[in-house]
Formats: structure tokens, C-alpha cells, sequence
């Protein structure tokens, strides 16, 4: 080979190599959300009709009383529609795309994404066990349990403590809730398995009200509501009336008429409550924003919400030792027995589903986003809704 030909071939090389590097290493777009067409983003808009099909025939049978779906793709919105209404009295209100709903367990990972930004800024470790920020979390096995735990679903303390429906009968404060988790009995040594827990999320929230001496509903509003404009979306009813928001078709702890009224679901009580691991009511539009921001590296609208190291630990598998994926407060596709996202998505999907019949999802990988709403509650049909509608998003990808 000619030298001079080689020099120059290899420099080609090495500049072909160093755009590559840099290609797969720069910062994520700060994409917004805004109205585009499916062909733009290789989507497939006769696919994604099937979702208006599936869904009008839902709410039409009754099966579903209302429905707001929100899909995005590449910070091109695909898909944004609502189906049904609000309840099923004859006069309420359509379910549009921007409908308020209670999401259950999504607010899981936002109370968690307040807890980070503590870490992120030199308030709160990871690694500290929690008795440093709530001394009175004490008990066998509990001087072990790291902040981390809280996150992971590893700390050992149960999903509902065992007073959880007699607490809720009596319309007990919050703080009664923080009590009985501080000294409930964990269900193993931290760190030696998983098991999904909404106390070890209060716990996370009860942490970040001490540290901010702030309330969380505040916190929140501050930190993430405002700064993205996510204007239908607080945790507990805020300021709306519990009719303007969608009602969920049964519950699962209260059963009769009395006990519905009284701290079901739809009752004033645990709409007002503002429980951390499933009181945030919320629409499509506005959780589609806080899955953007999260794909855009932690970045929207020009404003920094997270840091890139954040949202990279919050989105992969930090229970790697014990075999049961969760990122830190975001499920993942490959965690075991969670399907809420559909069978089509990549390994890098990271969401949640909510109790209530919700979720909401992104595919890094695919740089999509979907959000799926509805008042007919997991489960009814064990998320078969919701996964239908996932792969239909997933498959509609040309």
C-alpha cells in the first residue's frame, strides 16, 4: 500500500472513529413535545388507529368508563386522544386528552425523583442508612437498611402495613401511616430479596419533607410542576373538585357502598390524602412531559430538572445481586412480573403502572414514549389493556 494513501487512510479512520465515539456519548436532544404526524418518526398511523378502535369500543361497552391515551415519538406526539367520560352518570363530562386522573403507583417514581434531587445536590446519600434521616425508625434488621433500599424495593418493609384498612376506616392523617411504618416488622434482611413496597416510597417521602422542611405536595410543585408546566398535575386533588377528575371503576380495599364513600377510591378522604406512593392525580399530557424530560437526559424546554448521572441511575438495574431488575424508583422491562409495558418493548424500557389502570413507559432505544390512562383498575384484567395498547405502539414502528 502506497505510504502517503496509508497515512491518509488511517487518519479517515480516526476521525470516522472519533464522530462515532462522539455520536454515541453526546448529550441527548432537549426535545419538546409537540404535534407531529406518524410518518414523520417512521410510525405507522394505520397501526396506531387500532388504539381509537380498541378503545372506543371499551368505553362505548361500559368496560371502560374513561380512557386518555398520549404517544410520542422522537418529541413528535403521534397519538393524543381521549375516549369515554369522566364517571358514568349520564350528564358528566368527555374524557379528553388532557383528563385528570388519580394514577396510583406512577407516583411512585416522581416522589422518588424528589428524594434524588436531594442527592444530586449533597443533601441526602444513597448510602446512608435511614435511621440517620428518621431516628425513630427502629426495630430488628432496621439499623441496616440504606436509603438505597427505600428506592430498589429491597429494604424488607411490606407493600401495606398490617393496620393499612383500619387506619384508612378511621380517615387517619398520613402521619399515622409514617408511624406504623417506622416500627412494622420488615418482611426480610435488607438487601436479600425484592418486594414491592409502598411504605419504603413513604418513608422516601417522609425523608425529603424533613430534609426540605417542606411539605411534599410543595416540594413537588416547586421542583418539577412548575418548572415543566405540568398545570393538571399535584399530588393529592389540590385545588380541583373531585368531580372534574375521572372516576375509578372499583377499589381494592373498600367494598361496600358505606366503606366506598367513606375511604374508597373516589372518596374525598384518600383523594385529599396525598399518599406518596399512589395520591398524585395527573393527565396524560403532563406525564408524557416528565417521560421527555427523562429521555432528553434530564433536560426540557431548556430547563435542568436532573443530571444525566441521575436519570442513567434511576433508568437501569441497580438490583443486580439479587437478580430482580429495578432501576432506582423506575420499573424496568425486564423486571420480573412487570408487564404493565407490553411484550414489544426494548430491555432499555423503564415506567410504572398504577393499581388504577394506568402506566406509562419509555423506550430509550426507540426514543418513544407512551402514556395510557383509564379508570378500569389493574386488577379487573391483570393490565391486558394496557399491554395491548403497548404493543400496538410498539408494532406501529416502520
Amino acid at each position: 500500500m502506497n505510504p502517503q494513501f496509508s497515512h491518509y487512510f488511517r487518519l479517515l479512520v480516526g476521525v470516522a472513529l472519533t464522530l462515532a465515539i462522539a455520536a454515541t456519548s453526546s448529550p441527548a436532544q432537549d426535545r419538546v413535545l409537540k404535534m407531529g404526524k406518524p410518518d414523520q418518526v417512521g410510525m405507522s398511523a394505520r397501526r396506531l388507529e387500532m388504539v381509537n378502535q380498541i378503545l372506543t369500543e371499551e368505553t362505548k361497552s361500559g368496560r371502560v368508563t374513561a380512557a386518555s391515551v398520549l404517544v410520542a415519538r422522537r418529541g413528535f406526539i403521534v397519538l393524543r386522544g381521549g375516549w369515554g367520560t369522566l364517571t358514568p352518570d349520564p350528564n358528566s363530562a368527555k374524557a379528553g386528552p388532557d383528563a385528570v386522573y388519580i394514577v396510583a403507583s406512577i407516583s411512585k417514581p416522581i416522589t422518588y425523583l424528589m428524594l434524588m434531587l436531594l442527592v444530586e445536590r449533597g443533601l441526602i446519600s444513597l448510602n446512608d442508612p435511614v435511621q440517620k434521616y428518621l431516628p425513630e425508625f427502629k426495630g430488628p434488621g432496621r439499623e441496616k437498611v440504606r436509603v438505597r433500599e427505600l428506592l430498589t424495593h429491597t429494604s424488607g418493609l411490606p407493600d401495606m402495613l398490617p393496620e393499612n384498612i383500619k387506619l384508612r376506616e378511621a380517615n387517619a392523617p398520613l402521619s399515622d401511616f409514617v408511624k406504623g411504618a417506622m416500627t412494622t416488622l420488615l418482611l426480610f434482611e435488607p438487601r436479600s430479596s425484592y418486594s414491592y413496597s409502598s411504605m419504603g416510597t413513604l418513608l422516601s417521602a417522609e425523608i425529603v419533607e424533613r430534609v426540605t422542611k417542606m411539605p411534599l405536595a410543595q416540594f413537588e410543585e416547586r421542583e418539577l410542576f412548575e418548572p415543566l408546566k405540568m398545570k393538571n398535575t399535584s399530588l393529592g386533588l389540590g385545588k380541583r373538585a373531585l368531580a372534574d377528575t375521572a372516576r375509578v371503576q372499583g377499589d381494592s380495599f373498600a367494598q361496600t357502598e358505606k366503606d366506598l364513600e367513606r375511604y374508597g377510591a373516589n372518596s374525598q378522604y384518600l383523594r385529599k390524602l396525598g399518599h406518596p406512593w399512589g395520591g398524585m392525580h395527573s393527565s396524560a399530557d403532563d406525564l408524557g412531559i416528565v417521560l421527555q424530560m427523562f429521555l432528553n437526559g434530564g433536560v426540557y424546554d431548556g430547563k435542568r430538572i436532573l443530571g444525566r448521572a441521575t436519570v442513567e441511575a434511576m433508568t437501569t438495574d441497580q438490583n443486580k445481586r439479587i437478580g430482580h431488575p429495578f432501576g432506582l424508583g423506575w420499573g424496568l422491562q425486564a423486571t420480573t412480573g412487570w408487564n404493565a409495558f407490553g411484550d414489544l418493548s426494548s430491555e432499555r424500557t423503564f415506567g410504572h403502572s398504577g393499581a388504577t389502570g394506568t402506566v406509562a413507559w419509555a423506550d430509550p432505544q426507540r426514543e418513544l414514549l407512551c402514556v395510557i390512562l383509564t379508570t378500569r383498575p389493574w386488577r379487573q384484567d391483570r393490565g391486558f389493556l394496557l399491554r395491548r395498547i403497548g404493543n400496538i405502539v410498539q408494532g406501529a414502528i416502520e
